[in-house]
């Protein structure tokens, strides 16, 4: 009888990130990732969880910043002519009758993070942040004082009477 599930675990770590996929939004990782493999009519169709952590620049002083990693993408798999990476399916070819995982890995770790990735408020380096300081606009300085000393082109005078009349 012929099995139609099939079950792997892989550990994803520092050198899959550097070396394996050149992977420029984490410098580091440790992941344990469960897939599982089932047949379908078409294909097969590949269940990730990944589980883990991994190291990210922080935003705002890009000193290492380790977030927790807990995913579950589903991959749908056929066979066809030749390689095509559709919405929903991943077309391989038939003479190759392989797929290579490590690229849809890293998407799908990728893609859970938050699209901004920061330490909590008084955790970022503390050098970096007051050169950040030094050369930010601060809402409480004098505008007013900064308006004075630029001068102001006439035409934004015209502009400004077309918006006061709205």
């Amino acid at each position: 009888m012929q099995q139609d599930t099939y079950s792997c675990e892989y550990m994803l770590g520092d050198e899959f990130f550097k070396n394996s996929i050149n992977a420029p939004d984490i410098r580091r990782g440790n992941l344990h990732v469960y897939l599982n493999v089932r047949k379908s009519a078409g294909g097969f169709i590949l269940d990730f969880h990944a589980l883990g952590q991994v190291i990210v620049p922080c935003d705002r002083c890009l000193d290492d910043l380790e977030l927790d990693v807990d995913t579950v993408n589903t991959l749908n798999v056929k066979f066809g002519a030749e390689f095509a990476d559709e919405e929903e399916v991943v077309t391989i070819p038939e003479e190759e009758g392989c797929i290579d995982i490590a690229w849809f890995l890293y998407e799908f770790i990728v893609l859970s993070l938050p699209m901004q990735r920061m330490h909590e408020e008084g955790e970022c380096n503390v050098d970096m942040m007051s050169v950040l300081d030094r050369h930010s606009y601060h809402a409480s300085e004098d505008v007013s004082s900064f308006q004075e000393t630029k001068a102001v082109d006439p035409r934004w005078n015209e502009l400004r009477k077309i918006l006061d009349n709205n």
